[in-house]
């Protein structure tokens, strides 16, 4: 479906690059004159960045706890190697929001959202909103899912204000056709 539209995909909360590296592979990624841009940290989430709420719900010493336990893959050369075969691959260190200013984007016809915090969450699909193609597709990953609440209140205000609505599919993500 994205291939139908014009535009690079985005991928904000890379990790270790399972979504990403299925599509490419899935898409002949290398045939194509097509940019995939891989925002992450790659240092793990930004705990100062959970809210108050989140805190309370302990999402912030979740992650904190997954970060100690090897969850999520803190080496850049791991990353760039697994990319290695994908040229227009783009790996963008970096937390959301501070660094989506530093990469110039054009138009976007997939986004992928999954950084398990609301703020940068939030932040990204207001960002990318005013880039997408008529047609985009934006898949949040955590948007249907138990303790998640946060998040999903943060993406269902944005999608509000944009006139937009969230579809939860059964997997717990949630999906917005622009």
């Amino acid at each position: 479906m994205g291939l139908r539209v014009e535009g690079d995909f985005v991928e904000c909360g890379v990790n270790a690059g399972f979504v990403s590296s299925a599509i490419m592979t899935s898409c002949n990624w290398k045939a194509l004159d097509r940019r995939f841009y891989l925002i992450d940290t790659f240092a793990g989430p930004v705990l100062f960045q959970y809210s108050r709420e989140e805190v309370r719900k302990e999402r912030a010493t979740l992650a904190r706890r997954a970060l100690e336990a090897g969850a999520y893959v803190t080496d850049l050369d791991r990353i760039r190697r697994n990319f290695a075969e994908w040229p227009n691959a783009v790996i963008v260190q970096g937390a959301v929001p501070e660094i989506l200013d530093r990469v110039s984007f054009s138009t976007v016809a997939f986004l992928h959202i999954d950084m398990n915090c609301a703020l940068p969450e939030r932040t990204a699909l207001e960002f990318f909103w005013d880039r997408l193609s008529t047609g985009a597709i934006v898949l949040l990953d955590d948007y249907g899912y138990y303790g998640h609440e946060c998040q999903r209140d943060a993406i269902d205000a944005v999608a509000r204000a944009k006139g937009a609505e969230v579809l939860s599919l059964p997997t717990g993500q949630g999906l917005i056709m622009r």
